[in-house]
């Protein structure tokens, strides 16, 4: 008799297990939204740190190695 008012079916020998796997489920959800969110402000605040340099920084060479790479032949001889 007390099946008949069982809606949400929580007698059943299964509901545990669905139960403990939506929350880990929505568990994993929520960290990787507090990531993505952290992730949104690391990068908003690169870019309002960019926007405090002075317009000189933005127009000036490339100050890594890459100009290295202009000095690699364009063919070379394997022996």
């Amino acid at each position: 008799m007390s099946d008949n008012n069982d809606y949400l079916r929580t007698s059943n020998g299964n509901f545990r297990i669905t139960a403990d796997v939506t929350a880990l489920m929505l568990k994993g959800a929520g960290y990787a939204a507090i990531f993505c969110v952290v992730m949104l402000v690391i990068a908003m605040v690169m870019v309002w740190f960019a926007g405090l340099l002075p317009p000189e920084s933005k127009e000036a060479a490339d100050p890594s190695l890459s100009f290295l790479i202009d000095r690699v032949p364009a063919t070379s001889d394997i022996v």
